[in-house]
Formats: C-alpha cells, structure tokens, sequence
C-alpha cells in the first residue's frame, strides 16, 4: 500500500504577529512531492499557525489519498507532536479547537508522529515564509513559477486570510482539486492526485470528489424523504412567485429520481481510476447494496421504477434492490461511467508518473480525454441526453437510478445549474443517495445529496 509523508510548520512574525503555514504532502517511497499548500493567516502565535500548517497538510492528504492511507507526520514543533501523539496535555484554551480538529482528521488515516529538527523541515517552513511574505505584499500566496491566470478551484474550505491556488503538473484529482469539505484550505497545488472512478473535470484538489475510489466522510442523517407532495417544509413556505423552486408548493406532480451510487469494488478499495472496466461488487459492496435496498423498500420511497447503467458492479447493486422492491431492472446505457482509457486500473499517482502531460491538461480542460478515452465534455452530453430522457419517459413517477459518481454529479450540477467545476466541490460516496425532484411547471431541486444514513 502506498505511504505518503506529511511535512508541515507555521510562522507568526510577533508571536502573536503576522503568520502563516506551509505543509508538503510527499510519496513515502521517493519523497516526490505530491502537494503544497500555504495560507497567511492573518495576526496569530507560533502555535496556532503550526496546528493551521498540520490540519491543512491532512486535508490536502485526504484529498489525494483518500481515508486510511498510511502518513508520517513530521513537523518541528515539540508541542504539536506530542499533543497530537497524546503524550501531553493541551492547556491553551486557544489551541483545543484547531487540536480537536487535526485529531479528527488524524483518525480518518493511519498516523506516525514523528519530530524533526527545523532544518529537516524546510519545505514546510519555505512555504509559511512564502504566505507570510506575500500577505505582506498585499498578494495571495502562489506556487513559484505558476501562472496566476488559471488557478485551480479552490476548496471550499478556504480560508479568507491571504490565499492562492495554483496548479503544477499533474494536479489534483477530487476529488482533492476542487474543494470538497474537508479539502485544502489555502494556497493549494497538487502535483498529483487520485480519484478512481468517476469525475468531471477541473484541477487542483480533485482527487477524492472525481473518481470511483472513495467511501469516506461522515454524513449527518437527513430526515427520511420520498416523492414530492408539498408537505415539505422546504417546499410550503410559499414566497415571492416562483413555482417549484423549493419555497412554495409544486403544482404539478414530481418526477422524482433517486440516485444510488454502486457498492465497493476492489478497484475503489484499492483507490484505482474505475471507468467501463467491469470489476464485480465486493462482499463489502454487496453488502452496501443490501443495506441501500432495505432502506428503499420501506416507506416513503414508493419506487416505480429502477434503471441502472449496464456496467457489473451498477447492474449487481440494481438488481438487489430491484429484486427486494418485486421489480425488474432496466439498462440505461448512458448511465455508465466515463471512459479513461489508458488509465483504466491505475492509481493517481501512477499514471502522473507515466503520463504527466496528458494528466495536466485532463485536470485543467473539460474537453481534454485521457489516453483512448472519454472527455468529461463528452460525458456531460450523453448525461444530460440520458437525464432529459428519464424525466420525460417516467414522467410523474419515482425512479430509481444506479449508477457511479460521474454521472450523478453531472445530474445533481445540471439540476443546481452549476458550473462544471462544482463538480469538484462535492464528495459523493459508495452506495450514497441523492434525489432530485423535477417539475414541469419550474426547475428542478435537488432534495438529497450524499445520503449514507443505511450504512451506518
């Protein structure tokens, strides 16, 4: 499995004074460089730029490497490791929050806390030099050398302080790349990044959002929803004029569609790029599958209809819960994943080792395809087809569709009217559900997004 290294610091000119932080995320095995992020912070101690330095290291790690990578973490500062390490106590009031903080993210991975002098740390500390240094310009921070023209989406959990994102080769895959919750929060480059499976396009933090590879974060459980009735309280404070906007009630019937992402499969266990490869459920898939279809056979789901993209580990989640609903599945063949070619099998950081160039610009342009694949540009057409064609033939009524995390981002963007580098700020997970209710007297709203509630 691949281990990767964390290297973080923070500065503050004062003590509390101007600071700022620098983390490096590093392959373990060759100590190539994978991200850099650096934030200034505004006027702050030593300390709690240090924790800001640790937490957007972790961050930028989740992104790229997703929950349980094996990470050392390696920083300068006595206090924070062992603090973080458990073996003293936190007695700043102050630094509690950004330490409960770093521990939660800490326990998403497997963790090694190491100290290091300062001059072993120099990467970090470059960095926090270089935000603090700018801060005082008036600038965001930027990677040196990076055009200040096409930044990379920016988490969403950037912070406001003086910040800048920039895109190196081979940058960010979701999911990292765009801002996720629990993304990079800062100046963000990454230099590789991972997403295995299904994506829209954009650079930066993309690894986690973009690719089949992830069942992560913890979602909090929405009440239970079902077809539309205008009982809602979303949907019945009626305001303004607008119809069918989620403010006043429908008045028209929903099509109702609920998405279902499929279960684990090894390559998302193994974080690999999953496209029209047709690996089979894992038992941790089916399981996933078992769970989704107990959920959607009691009220108030009252599901019609299901349809599947005619990929294995899709059609194998549909039929189980097709099969505890007494229905049968029906193949929508523009529900499959994107194609990625070449890629097809891999993990991020192979293919930024063996096809830099190519994997820059797929990053960075939409209409850009991998090696004998599929552009999201292209993608988004045949889901938006395949979405207007559902809608239209199961008018009314509640679907049921199974199919992988491209394409239901693609509809959940279409539904929002989103621009396509939202499709790096959202986190969708194995076997999660999202439902978007469409209305023929207004637009579409979506009603649920990343819904795990069954898994737990």
């Amino acid at each position: 499995m691949t281990s990767f290294v964390v290297e973080a610091d923070g500065g503050s000119r004062g003590n509390p004074g101007p600071a700022g932080y620098g983390a490096v995320v590093k392959d373990a095995s060759d100590g190539q460089v994978l991200a850099e992020i650096a934030e200034a912070i505004g006027t702050q101690t030593n300390n709690v730029a240090e924790y800001r330095g640790l937490i957007a290291g972790l961050r930028s790690l989740l992104a790229i490497a997703g929950d349980g990578a094996a990470v050392e973490v390696r920083m300068d500062s006595k206090l924070v490791i062992e603090q973080m390490a458990g073996r003293w106590k936190i007695k700043n009031e102050g630094l509690r929050p950004l330490a409960s903080e770093a521990a939660g993210l800490a326990r998403r991975l497997r963790v090694t806390w190491r100290w290091i002098p300062r001059e072993k740390n120099k990467d970090a500390d470059r960095l926090a030099n270089e935000a603090m240094d700018a801060a005082a310009k008036g600038r965001p921070w930027r990677l040196a050398g990076a055009s200040p023209a096409a930044p990379a989406p920016a988490p969403a959990s950037a912070g406001p302080a003086a910040s800048g994102v920039s895109s190196g080769p081979a940058a960010g895959s979701a999911p990292a790349g765009p801002a996720a919750p629990g993304g990079p929060a800062a100046g963000f480059r990454e230099t590789a990044s991972r997403e295995t499976g299904s994506v829209p396009a954009a650079p930066a933090t993309v690894q986690d959002s973009l690719l089949d590879l992830i069942g992560e974060e913890e979602t909090v459980a929405p009440a239970p929803y079902g077809p539309a009735n205008g009982t809602d309280p979303e949907t019945t404070a009626a305001t303004g004029s607008g119809v069918g906007t989620g403010w006043r009630p429908p008045t028209t019937v929903a099509t109702s569609l609920l998405m279902l992402r499929h279960g684990e499969t090894p390559f998302s266990a193994e974080r690999r790029f999953s496209g029209v490869g047709d690996p089979e459920l894992t038992s941790a898939g089916i399981a996933q599958a078992e769970a989704a279809a107990a959920r959607l056979s009691r009220p108030p789901y009252g599901i019609q209809v299901v349809v599947s993209s005619p990929l294995k580990r899709a059609r194998a989640t549909a039929e189980i819960v097709a099969a505890m609903l007494g229905l049968e599945v029906e193949v929508e063949e523009g529900l499959r994943e994107v194609d990625f070619g070449d890629w097809e099998g891999h993990t991020f950081t192979e293919i930024q080792r063996r096809w830099p160039d190519e994997l820059a610009a797929w990053l960075a342009d939409p209409s850009a395809a991998p090696p004998g694949g599929e552009s999201f540009e292209v993608a988004a057409r045949r889901v938006q087809t395949t979405g207007d064609r559902l809608v239209e033939r199961y008018e009314g009524r509640t679907v049921l569709a199974v199919s992988h995390v491209t394409p239901i981002k693609m509809l959940l963007r279409f539904a929002l009217e989103a621009p396509p580098s939202a499709l790096y700020r959202m986190h969708l997970d194995l076997a999660a559900l999202s439902l978007i209710e469409y209305y023929a007297d207004g637009p579409a709203v979506v009603k649920a997004f990343n819904d795990t509630s069954h898994l737990r």
